[in-house]
């Protein structure tokens, strides 16, 4: 069990400069252009980020409903 954790935050930390790079493009973008630009690549974000949310929701939901089935 502890290998495992300690396995995936040492993919975690490796795969996280990869994001810090995408940052800088998206800042990049939004720098040379205008307001409206700006709001549209933060509600763009905004929207991508709502769905890996609601599917870990699903995921944590449909795994309590299975322990309190198996509990009752």
């Amino acid at each position: 069990m502890y290998r495992k954790t300690v396995l995936t935050l040492v993919v975690f930390i490796l795969l996280s400069g990869k994001a810090w790079s995408q940052c800088a493009m998206c800042k990049a973008v939004v720098e040379g252009g205008n307001e409206t630009m700006a709001e549209g690549v933060n509600n763009g974000i905004t929207y991508l980020m709502i769905f890996p949310y609601i599917l870990v929701g699903v995921l944590f939901y449909f795994i309590y409903r299975h322990r309190k089935k198996n509990a009752a």
